[in-house]
């Protein structure tokens, strides 16, 4: 999808009244969403947009491809050493307190028995497809650090989820509470800006089916992520002025410390 002014942009965003696609430096804020130039009355030469826009969508999705190099790369090293290294990072709830880095860890591990079951392969796959594609939606319109958080934060939300209401001997891995985040994330970004949410709506819908329906996955992390990355994104939809940055970092700040809080909380009531 491109900007009807610039072929050579994407766009996520729909003029409300011409219904045509706009990138961010296209956009003029409405009551009713967002606009085009022609129909907001703006001049292509005379247009500025907002500012909180125009630094969001800079950038070329760096943080993206550093996450899908550090997800194949852990891959390739869990198959060389013969599921080791997974041993270390996939997160066990009980284990919380004792080794509270796999909360994260397990994000960036996946399926690892390739030789005894090949089509294991599809469990990286589609996670670091589905990652590049929400990535490049996401990432240059949020900015490098507002992702990057927003898809830690999903990560950890998913393991929280996990633990209260996974099993508690039961281990679990893979970067899909975070895919689950930004999914969650991309809807409320959508909605804040006026544009259509339908398509995201059904790539939920159908990941959920596919979550509930399959044993084998867990639903705690998927469902984790998936509010996290909203309430995260939420947070930005509500703090995008300049202004209101100092108040943004001390949102994301407590939500980390809620997660935390409430895992130290219940693996503590797990232990005793």
């Amino acid at each position: 999808m491109f900007c009807y002014r610039h072929p050579d942009r994407e766009a996520y965003v729909r003029c409300q009244r011409c219904e045509r696609l706009i990138c961010p430096e296209c956009q003029t804020e409405a009551s009713v969403g967002f606009l085009c130039p022609e129909d907001s009355g703006s001049r292509a030469s005379s247009f500025r947009a907002p500012k909180v826009l125009r630094r969001a969508s800079s950038g070329d999705a760096l943080v993206t491809k550093v996450l899908v190099l550090v997800n194949v790369v852990i891959y390739g090293l869990q198959i060389l050493t013969g599921g080791v290294l997974t041993a270390y990072l996939y997160y066990v709830p009980i284990a919380t307190l004792a080794e509270p880095w796999r909360m994260i860890t397990a994000g960036f591990i996946h399926s690892d028995d390739l030789f005894t079951n090949p089509t294991s392969v599809l469990h990286i796959v589609l996670n670091m497809y589905t990652l590049w594609i929400l990535g490049q939606a996401l990432e240059p319109m949020l900015g490098r650090w507002r992702f990057l958080s927003l898809y830690m934060l999903a990560i950890l939300g998913g393991s929280v989820a996990v633990l209260l209401y996974g099993d508690p001997v039961g281990g679990v891995l893979g970067a899909s509470g975070g895919i689950f985040g930004l999914m969650g994330a991309y809807f409320v970004v959508l909605r804040s800006l006026g544009g259509n949410s339908n398509s995201i709506v059904g790539v939920i819908a159908i990941n959920l089916a596919f979550t509930f329906l399959n044993p084998g996955i867990s639903w705690q992390a998927h469902i984790g992520g998936l509010v996290i990355g909203g309430a995260v994104a939420f947070i930005y939809s509500k703090t995008r002025r300049a202004e209101q940055q100092s108040l943004q970092v001390g949102l994301l700040i407590g939500v980390a410390a809620l997660l935390i809080l409430t895992s130290i909380s219940f693996a503590s009531n797990l232990l005793s």
